[in-house]
């Protein structure tokens, strides 16, 4: 009589713990993201301040800029455009870069941004706003500098 007591309460302690999971897994998977075009900027600065800052302290950069929890920080970032290209899902990717400069900042937009930057030119000074989610860095296996990367990009109409 015992024993099945035990095992009805397991039973029911198992069915709760599952219910339960479930339950923060379905919430977990459905919260909303948030909006970078809509959301409050952090700080304002150029390519050449940020990969400057990333070159010089990493560990500082990496603590002012990122955070572990998904929610970097979001950046405008002025420069002169020294690339443009498509990714793979077509979306546009802008490279700022000064002609001299050891890395630049890569800022891809999404597919709902990616129409705002078909009139961009090489040369011409934007701005652009985006979430961080990487910092220059020089690669010795490689011997390259590796940039500043924004995603969720988009143009700041001025």
């Amino acid at each position: 009589m015992k024993k099945k007591k035990i095992l009805k309460i397991a039973a029911i302690l198992i069915i709760a713990g599952v219910v339960i999971g479930g339950s923060i897994g379905i919430y977990m998977f459905n919260i909303p993201h948030r909006n970078v075009q809509t959301a409050k900027v952090d700080y304002t600065l150029t390519g050449s301040q940020i990969v400057a800052e990333y070159l010089t302290g990493k560990d500082a950069a990496n603590k002012k800029y990122l955070s572990g929890d998904g929610n970097s920080k979001i950046l405008i970032i002025t420069g002169v455009i020294s690339k443009i290209s498509d990714d793979f899902n077509g979306q546009k990717v802008i490279l700022l870069k000064e002609s001299d400069a050891k890395a630049g900042v890569s800022a891809a937009f999404t597919k709902e941004t990616s129409h705002n930057a078909d009139d961009l030119q090489i040369g011409s000074t934007v701005s652009i706003k985006g979430v961080i989610r990487s910092g220059a860095s020089f690669d010795s296996d490689l011997e390259l500098y590796e940039n500043v990367i924004l995603e969720k990009c988009d143009v700041v109409k001025k």
